[in-house]
């Protein structure tokens, strides 16, 4: 029972996965490109400052500049199904609303002869806040089985009588950015091959808000209670270099991230969790038993509470390292209007730090395979769309309520419109087909699913 008290600590909404394309802690689309066409590898277009940095050697003279602006959309829901002891069978859904305002990204390059200089500034990694009105089920049926284990310990106290019967309010909700910026130097080394090196800096904006809440209903008021609200923030770097070869309707490219190191630290405002005041109160008024009910309690519990609540308290660290990221693609024109790209990434999570070491817990890196096709209807007008399948290498030990992922299958389709010689107007959606995930607990079984629609807007301009 005591055990379980401490549990109650541990309140984070660590990892918040993303509402956009890529791994766990990275994304990868940024341009509306990506949203209509997915595979973007061995593109030579200004979304190359990121997906091809090399490949910016074969793109117009002069500056190019693009703005662009995505609006993603998330369910992330938990079913838990269980069974009591005389065999009555109950379903609850815990439904968790993902979302993030729109968000921008912007592209810039410079190109002369053989080199380019190009930059981009996003948000490259999560990029959202998630939200559980009613909690979510870990942490509601934990204080729900502690109390089970108190209340009848407490009554056996003189004057006391804590009601079996209490209402239970509940609360999580987190938010997660990590927002970016880069810039990329290419050279073009022969006819056939460009190579580029590049640094991005990372700013890591995080928060984890949360309550679980047991109130009496009468007298005794707040039987127990958890509350957690802690912000984090810390930086990274993140080195890459990339290749490209191009030699007539063929390219190859190959793009690596290194890992980037990010140990946020602690803002804490609140971190608490035990029972209620006004329960403590009226036991610790019980002669003799009271105090030393409580004393026993929190000397039992001191030693065990400062390990679980350490990744909270003020100043404390937590790693949310972003992987390496290797990316390879092959594009070809198969005409001059109809091109396609065929493009895998391999994301090394087992070897990126996250919370508790959290990442061993993964059978494998991220493995994701794209694809994509792009037709030019006419000068002015031009079509495209692409699909994208990712692989986790997800576990039950890596699953939480506070922080789960799905494999899935994603699809875009969109085009762009060449207003004028210099001007482009880009418009993209995908969405992602998650499968569900199934995780037996200890109270039951746990299925995890998600939803995910992401429409975009963009405009690029040539000087």
């Amino acid at each position: 029972m005591k055990k379980k008290i401490l549990t109650l600590t541990v309140l984070v909404l660590g990892a918040i996965s993303n509402a956009q394309a890529g791994g766990l802690m990275t994304n990868t689309n940024y341009h509306i490109a990506f949203d209509r066409m997915m595979a973007r590898g061995a593109t030579f277009d200004i979304d190359a400052a990121y997906s091809n940095p090399a490949g910016m050697a074969w793109t117009k003279e002069g500056w190019q500049l693009s703005l662009n602006f995505q609006k993603p959309w998330q369910n992330r829901d938990i079913k838990l199904s269980f069974s009591n002891p005389y065999g009555d069978f109950f379903e609850k859904t815990y439904e968790g609303k993902a979302s993030a305002p729109i968000v921008p990204a912007l592209f810039a390059s410079y190109k002369h002869d053989r080199w380019a200089v190009s930059s981009m500034i996003g948000i490259v990694g999560s990029g959202g806040f998630v939200e559980y009105k009613e909690g979510v089920p870990q942490y509601n049926i934990m204080v729900e089985s502690v109390l089970g284990a108190i209340i009848p310990q407490l009554n056996q106290l003189p004057g006391i009588d804590v009601p079996g019967d209490y209402t239970l309010d509940s609360e999580m909700k987190g938010k997660q950015y990590i927002y970016g910026g880069q810039v990329n130097f290419t050279y073009k080394l022969i006819d056939c091959l460009s190579a580029a090196v590049g640094i991005r800096a990372n700013y890591y904006d995080g928060y984890y808000r949360g309550h679980v809440i047991a109130n009496a209903k009468n007298e005794y008021g707040q039987l127990a209670k958890l509350l957690l609200d802690v912000d984090q923030k810390g930086w990274g770097f993140t080195p890459m270099v990339s290749v490209n070869y191009h030699q007539g309707p063929l390219t190859l490219t190959a793009r690596y991230e290194f890992r980037t190191k990010i140990n946020p630290k602690n803002s804490t405002n609140i971190l608490d969790a035990g029972l209620g005041n006004g329960l403590v109160a009226k036991v610790a008024a019980v002669p003799v038993y009271g105090e030393a009910t409580l004393v026993k309690i929190k000397e039992a519990l001191e030693p065990q509470l400062a390990g679980v609540k350490a990744p909270f308290e003020d100043g404390a660290r937590t790693r949310y390292d972003m992987p390496a990221l290797l990316s390879v693609a092959a594009g070809y024109e198969f005409t001059p209007k109809l091109r396609a790209t065929l493009e895998y990434h391999f994301f090394d999570d087992k070897n990126a730090k996250m919370a508790n070491d959290r990442q061993k817990e993964l059978t494998h890196g991220t493995h994701e395979i794209l694809a994509g096709i792009e037709y030019d209807i006419n000068d002015k007008f031009t079509i495209s769309c692409g699909g994208q399948r990712t692989d986790y290498g997800l576990s039950d030990g890596y699953q939480q309520n506070t922080s789960f992922a799905c494999d899935s299958y994603s699809v875009g389709f969109g085009g762009a419109w060449n207003i004028s010689e210099k001007v482009r107007l880009n418009a993209g959606f995908f969405t992602s087909i998650y499968s569900d995930y199934d995780k037996q607990a200890s109270y039951g079984m746990e299925t995890y699913s998600r939803t995910n629609y992401v429409a975009g807007l963009g405009i690029d301009y040539r000087f």
